[in-house]
């Protein structure tokens, strides 16, 4: 597997070329890792080919998210809101240096991510039209004002594909925040659906955190 590595502002970027030209390139900002372990639950002899960036080092509470939020537990930080600015790096610095060092124009660009960077994922649709499609798993779907945002709002491009998932335990939580999020996402998935987008959504065994690298791998493959 042909990997490179770089930096922009910051950013950790893990770039793992598609073994042909011209393939779709995934954008998945993760919390820790490299996405090593997601490219290896990812392996398939059959599976279409696909170049995967991985970037880390995020400043997750304020890259991922919208606009503010409070605290959701006593030992939790707030949720800053900086995904416009974020949003903004990736875009005009950190896609442009990705392909740079890709053989070819990939054939199309899309998104994903896990827990606050799933909420990111759909969040970027609203605000861009550069990604074809997007996945969110385990997304953070519970954050507060996103359902109506997306009830009122248009996306810049309306995507080809939709995957959304989601752990059959995670609202299963006193959280009054966390327990929405089953409510939420079924929602959000029957409102793309209704707007004539291709949605899958796969309710998981577990919990947030069981089986991430695997559900997040399940998710790339949905949209490549």
């Amino acid at each position: 597997m042909d990997i490179e590595r770089f930096k922009t502002e910051g950013k950790e970027a893990t770039l793992y070329h598609s073994k042909e030209a011209g393939s779709p390139l995934i954008i998945l900002n993760n919390y820790s890792g490299d996405g090593k372990t997601v490219m290896e639950a990812a392996e398939n002899p059959e599976r279409k080919d696909f170049s995967l960036l991985c970037i880390g080092n995020l400043k997750w509470d304020h890259d991922m998210t919208p606009w503010y939020c409070p605290p959701v537990s006593p030992d939790d930080t707030p949720c800053t809101g900086g995904a416009d600015e974020y949003l903004k790096l990736l875009l005009e610095e950190i896609i442009p240096e990705c392909i740079k060092r890709m053989d070819g124009t990939p054939s199309h660009i899309s998104i994903a991510g896990y827990s606050l960077a799933g909420l990111f994922a759909l969040y970027a649709l609203y605000n861009t039209d550069v990604f074809k499609s997007a996945a969110s798993m385990s997304g953070s779907l519970w954050f507060p004002d996103f359902k109506e945002y997306v009830f009122s709002h248009k996306m810049k491009r309306k995507p080809e594909k939709l995957y959304l998932s989601l752990g059959d335990k995670e609202a299963k939580t006193r959280n009054p925040y966390l327990k929405t999020v089953r409510e939420n996402t079924e929602g959000i998935a029957e409102h793309f659906r209704e707007e004539g987008i291709n949605v899958t959504f796969k309710l998981n065994p577990g919990n947030h955190f069981k089986d991430a690298a695997l559900r997040s791998a399940e998710g790339i493959l949905a949209i490549v």
